[in-house]
């Protein structure tokens, strides 16, 4: 049996693809690694691509840190249009008809979940519930009451309005749902709307920059992946400890 110690430790930055769980990264990594000591940081749901941190061996230990950090993401709000899920996997529920938004009304909507505010979690998220993730109710067709988290939003930029779409940036911190935030513009703008496409682009000081894609995760041997890690050492450095 080898010894963890003898194991290389670090994290391996993933750019993730479409139609996968976080999980299925994990077990490539696993098998690519022949390691089993591997956890991920901040879950991407199945449609959503970009970046996805693997915390391998020793550096699990600083897992609950990383997934602390505040992030960025870019995605696409589609108007008009309320799902089960609140996004473009679920099942539609309401269908509005898309107002002539003037660009003031939309930054007012942006405005409004700017700074600290509360959101309520999906049904469709891995929070527990009497430990049971409400993801496996929701799928029963039961919907709890959810507490309101707090969150909040350090910047936003609304890059392209072409509706029913907007395409957006948000800065925000840990526990924030974007499928919520699409979901709850759609209501301050009186048409509902959903998330239709989701990008993570940073989490804390890591970006997509030094990210293997996932096809290169696949093939790519046990040396090379090791070659790409982020170290602990440059992590403290990262981190100014």
């Amino acid at each position: 049996m080898q010894n963890p110690n003898d194991l290389p430790s670090g994290v391996l930055l993933i750019d993730k693809a479409p139609g996968m769980t976080s999980h299925d990264v994990v077990a490539i990594a696993r098998r690519q690694l022949n390691m089993k000591k591997i956890g991920h940081c901040g879950t991407l749901d199945p449609m959503a691509t970009g970046l996805l941190m693997l915390v391998i061996n020793r550096a699990t230990k600083i897992q609950d840190l990383l997934m602390s950090e505040d992030k960025t993401y870019v995605g696409t709000i589609t108007l008009g249009a309320t799902t089960s899920t609140q996004d473009k996997e679920g099942e539609i529920e309401e269908e509005k008809e898309v107002p002539e938004l003037s660009a003031d009304q939309i930054k007012e909507a942006f405005e409004f979940y700017k700074g600290n505010f509360e959101q309520i979690p999906p049904m469709v998220s891995a929070i527990k519930q009497n430990g049971v993730p409400l993801y496996k109710l929701a799928r029963k067709g039961q919907v709890v009451e959810r507490k309101p988290r707090a969150v909040f939003v350090t910047d936003y930029q609304a890059t392209r309005v072409e509706l029913p779409e907007i395409d957006f940036t948000v800065d925000c911190s840990k526990g924030f749902y974007v499928r919520t935030y699409a979901h709850d513009i759609g209501q301050r703008l009186g048409c509902g709307a959903h998330l239709s496409a989701l990008r993570r682009t940073r989490s804390g000081k890591f970006t997509l920059e030094r990210a293997v894609p996932v096809d290169v995760l696949k093939e790519a041997s046990r040396e090379d992946l090791v070659n790409s890690f982020v170290s602990l050492a440059e992590i403290s450095l990262m981190r100014g400890a």
